[in-house]
């Protein structure tokens, strides 16, 4: 479940910061990385 959680909060953040296909695919994969790696939704 933390992993959907996780990817719901980091296509949300994406969507809104993204300009176009590249950089929302970027920032989705940013703010995975983030919320993985400090274990914000663990």
């Amino acid at each position: 479940m933390s992993k959907v959680l996780r990817g719901g909060v980091a296509g949300l953040g994406a969507w809104k910061l993204g300009g176009g296909l590249i950089s929302t695919v970027l920032i989705f994969v940013v703010l995975w990385w983030i919320l993985g790696h400090f274990g914000v939704f663990s």
